[in-house]
């Protein structure tokens, strides 16, 4: 039977649509409602006037909001690029992997596998002043930085928040990058090679720019999945030192559950999940291509 112009498909869909009804577009609405109206628990446990746009004018000339933006983006510029540069270099390099090659490939999956929450604590132990890892490691390599606090230090608390990220996502976007890499016909690089084209100027001048489509898709993912982090900063820093770790999602959490401003803490979710729609659409724009 032909379901797709028969009524039966709704019925199948409809149990589906009813979950993500109410896990899904019931909290966001009635967090658009609560994003119009003043309520901060402490003064009120019922939400308080309409106040309209005035939580959003509140965000605008929120100088802290700003800030968030700003570690927002830097957190997703920094980790993105490190996990494209990580996955062309994985791709490239198990393109003629030989025997161990579907082992190899099969170990990229598993540091994404790893609970975020999981990796923060990791990371966080593996930089501890003295006795981490990767501290002892590092103050071994390079004695002229013994003295910095990893978490502590705002010149390099982004960077190895990003870390347990780009870590996950590089081997991820090596394994996405070297299936489209295999997709590419084997002929184009012989014909290179017999008109004398260096490995590098191949790279440069073919193999990247016909990888282009999938780096801007693994590149989209991954600031998806950047801009919407949370639980990195809440195990590894707490948006500290100061505010220099603090995401535009924590800044929210912040608002909401330390300060119980649930009207703004609204109004900033609804810009966020804005910015998150945005991602996503032009992400299957990219998808058409």
């Amino acid at each position: 039977m032909n379901l797709r112009n028969s009524p039966v498909k709704w019925a199948l869909l409809l149990p589906g649509l009813v979950v993500m009804f109410g896990i899904t577009i019931t909290p966001i609405a009635q967090a658009v409602i609560m994003s119009f109206r003043r309520w901060k628990l402490t003064e009120s446990p019922e939400p308080g006037d309409w106040v309209g746009f005035e939580n959003y004018a509140r965000a605008i000339n929120d100088e802290n909001f700003w800030n968030s933006i700003w570690v927002t983006t830097s957190y997703s510029v920094v980790t993105a690029a490190i996990s494209l540069a990580l996955g062309l270099w994985i791709a490239v390099s198990l393109t003629h992997s030989g025997p161990w090659g579907n082992f190899l490939k099969a170990t990229l999956v598993l540091p994404f596998a790893i609970p975020l929450v999981l990796r923060g604590y990791s990371y966080r132990f593996m930089l501890l002043e003295g006795d981490g890892v990767f501290d002892v490691l590092i103050d071994a390599v390079f004695p002229f930085l013994s003295e910095v606090v990893w978490l502590s230090d705002p010149s390099w608390a982004l960077f190895w928040l990003a870390a347990p990220t780009f870590w996950a996502w590089g081997p991820l976007s090596g394994l996405m990058l070297l299936g489209a890499l295999n997709n590419i016909p084997e002929e184009i690089f012989e014909a290179a090679e017999l008109d004398g084209s260096r490995p590098f100027h191949t790279f440069r001048t073919i193999t990247f720019p016909l990888l282009r489509p999938m780096v801007l898709v693994v590149s989209l993912l991954v600031v998806l999945f950047s801009v919407a982090m949370f639980d990195l900063v809440e195990t590894m820093t707490k948006g500290g030192p100061g505010r220099a770790t603090e995401t535009l999602n924590y800044f929210i959490f912040r608002i909401g559950f330390s300060q119980f401003d649930i009207g703004y803490s609204s109004a900033l979710a609804v810009i966020l999940t804005l910015g998150l729609g945005g991602l996503a659409y032009l992400y299957t724009r990219l998808l058409k291509v």
